[in-house]
């Protein structure tokens, strides 16, 4: 990729298109770690709403290490996204180039460790299942938190619910209009009809990046295992790269 491309990804000055291209990408990988985490650990680390479930239940049931290991998920989530934002704000503050690079590293790195070791730690399922889930969940909470950052809580990529209500009320809306064309009352503007395009376009484009993430991550941890990982990595670690070395440079 153009080094001009890269920059302008993960840079501060932020434009639609590159909110666009980077929640896309970022999509794609949040699917991936979520459909192979599954395999990994038997259960999906992208979204709370399961998790909070399931302490209830587990509450309820008097389970108290399904209890622990909940809490702890949701624990992480919520430490991942914490760390993000103090990323984010001191970059920030301090005028640097990658203040949305640095949580995409960190993930990078994360992701890195876990595809390493995540082979040699798999015999020791009694920590390695609830360390795995903690760890994946704290890296969603991450991602999360950067991208709703900086495209100002535009868009999510670790989980498809609010993309679906989101694409179905984009959808009414739209069926709306072609109904009540004709009719008495205040037609939409030709500039609300194509923001309402752009956003049903941007929408569905990130619910399929996350399905086809979650397939190729599927795919490649029943090849490889745990190795499939690092493909996912090394695409973030290309992302957050050139802001960084930006900072060097200056520096």
């Amino acid at each position: 990729m153009p080094i001009n491309y890269l920059r302008q990804l993960t840079s501060p000055a932020r434009t639609e298109l590159s909110n666009r291209h980077l929640g896309r990408s970022l999509a794609f990988v949040a699917g991936a770690i979520n459909a192979g985490g599954f395999l990994a650990v038997g259960q999906y680390t992208s979204h709370m709403s399961g998790i909070v479930s399931a302490l209830a239940d587990n509450l309820v049931l008097g389970d108290v290490l399904l209890l622990v290991a909940g809490a702890s998920s949701l624990l992480a989530f919520l430490a991942g996204a914490a760390t993000s934002a103090i990323l984010i704000n001191w970059g920030r503050r301090h005028r640097t180039n990658s203040e949305y690079a640095m949580p995409l590293m960190l993930e990078a790195a994360l992701l890195l460790c876990f595809g390493i070791l995540g082979s040699n730690l798999e015999g020791h399922r009694l920590l390695f299942v609830p360390a795995t889930v903690a760890l994946l969940c704290y890296v969603m909470g991450l991602q999360n938190a950067m991208i709703t950052k900086i495209s100002r809580a535009e868009i999510r990529t670790t989980h498809v619910t609010g993309l679906v209500t989101d694409i179905g009320i984009e959808i009414g809306k739209m069926c709306y209009w072609a109904m009540a064309s004709g009719a008495p009352g205040e037609p939409p503007t030709a500039e609300q009809v194509s923001s309402a395009r752009r956003k049903l376009r941007l929408l569905s484009s990130l619910l399929l990046m996350f399905f086809l993430g979650g397939v190729i991550g599927a795919m490649g941890f029943k090849a490889v295992g745990f190795l499939a990982t690092i493909p996912l990595a090394a695409s973030l670690f290309l992302l957050a790269l050139v802001p960084l070395l930006d900072d060097l440079v200056q520096h």
